[in-house]
């Protein structure tokens, strides 16, 4: 097996016990005993818990962009893409195993112990953003669009996995769809 299978072992097994019991009540024993690794092999990829939590949280990311693109590029146009975050909401939040946004909850856990953490945090919420804004000027709607959409997003993020219900993603794209269809019906110029 190769480092980066031996690597990706690990991360996986992390993720799947961090984002189902949380990082901290998770000891790297029990990341051993699921990765089917040494703890000698754990600490050569990841010097610390600490390490192993940003690869989990990188990998977490790359999942989260691959669903994100996936599900944009089945819509046929514009605004369907901007409503296909939500649609992929929707599945997400069906999952079995939905526990919210693993990036929240690590910034829950450790962003005020971690400034790596809380950095790469906030490096995945701006590039949702950044994403979010990018679907917004392709579709031809004020730039101010885009920050509305996203924290539509992230609040049914937060609100499904506390209810326990997906229907938080139903209602934020109802929401979305009002939001969009008063942003093109605004004049160019005109006050917010």
């Amino acid at each position: 097996m190769t480092d980066e299978q031996v690597r990706a072992q690990i991360v996986e097994a992390a993720d799947r016990l961090f984002y189902g019991q949380g990082i901290g009540s998770v000891g790297m024993d029990v990341v051993r005993d699921a990765a089917g690794v040494s703890l000698k092999t754990i600490y050569r990829q990841f010097p610390s818990k600490e390490q192993l939590v940003l690869g989990v949280l990188e990998h977490r990311h790359d999942m989260w962009t691959r669903g994100i693109d996936s599900a944009v590029a089945r819509a046929d146009t514009p605004r369907d893409r901007l409503l296909a975050v939500y649609d992929h909401l929707a599945a997400w939040f069906e999952e079995d195993d939905f526990r919210g946004c693993g990036f929240i909850n690590a910034f829950g856990e450790l962003g005020a112990t971690s400034p790596a953490v809380a950095e790469a945090v906030r490096a995945h919420k701006l590039s949702f953003e950044v994403y979010v804004d990018r679907l917004v000027a392709d579709a031809g709607a004020p730039a101010a669009l885009g920050p509305q959409l996203a924290i539509l997003a992230e609040g049914a993020q937060t609100t499904a996995a506390i209810l326990g219900s997906p229907d938080s993603a139903t209602v934020a794209r109802a929401a979305a769809e009002t939001l969009i269809d008063a942003a093109f019906a605004k004049p160019t110029g005109s006050a917010a």
